[in-house]
């Protein structure tokens, strides 16, 4: 299993970026997993953003990203995306996507996924 996330960079405070992470893995869909965000700063732990359901029934998110983040999920292109507006300077970080089997449920910890991606950093600064 593959997992390669995309769309970090550097943004001004108040800005917009969205991140795509594409999974490929012989023999399984997209839609057999839960796909979650996580980030982590220098010098703190990986904290989960956001995760979404296989059917998309079953979101969570960061308390401090509702209203702000917007996950969803293209089955078909084997792709999720998180949307990421009103950007803050402690949104900063490498944002890294992550795949748990869809039988296990949406979780925001990073001890529950099966699969990571490598990582995309994310630069909030003026």
């Amino acid at each position: 299993l593959q997992i390669v996330e995309s769309g970090g960079g550097l943004v001004q405070p108040g800005g917009s970026l969205r991140l795509s992470c594409a999974l490929s893995v012989s023999g399984l869909t997209l839609d057999d997993f839960v796909i979650a965000w996580f980030r982590q700063a220098p010098g703190k732990e990986r904290e989960g953003v956001s995760c979404i359901s296989d059917s998309e029934d079953s979101v969570k998110q960061l308390d401090s990203v509702k209203g702000r983040f917007t996950i969803a999920r293209d089955d078909a292109r084997h792709t999720t995306y998180l949307q990421m507006n009103s950007l803050k300077p402690e949104d900063s970080g490498i944002y890294y996507c992550a795949a748990r089997y869809a039988y296990k449920g949406c979780s925001l910890s990073s001890s529950m996924m099966d699969y990571w991606g490598e990582g995309t950093q994310v630069t909030v600064s003026s």
